[in-house]
């Protein structure tokens, strides 16, 4: 998987639909094999993106869980942690 795709579910407050697109377009660039389509391919490449998008908003809806929702701030500065232990030199 991506790193830059980020786990949306179960988050307080829930993922906003900037966070579902830049998820859904990290996935179709990473498929596609490129960060920029060509001409031709823009429009394939948009739609795409939205209906991954569209369909990814319609799972974190149903998703459900008997978790207590995660915090933000929490979550990433573990995630700078394990960066720092990871890239330290």
């Amino acid at each position: 998987m991506c790193r830059n795709i980020h786990q949306l579910h179960n988050f307080e407050p829930p993922a906003t639909r900037d966070e579902i697109h830049a998820a859904a377009l990290q996935y179709v660039r990473k498929v596609a094999g490129s960060t920029r389509p060509s001409q031709a391919n823009q429009a394939a490449f948009d739609q795409a993106v939205a209906t991954i998008a569209a369909a990814t908003a319609a799972l974190l809806d149903e998703l459900t869980t008997a978790a207590p929702p995660k915090n933000r701030e929490v979550e990433a500065a573990k995630a700078r942690a394990r960066a720092e232990k990871r890239y330290a030199s």
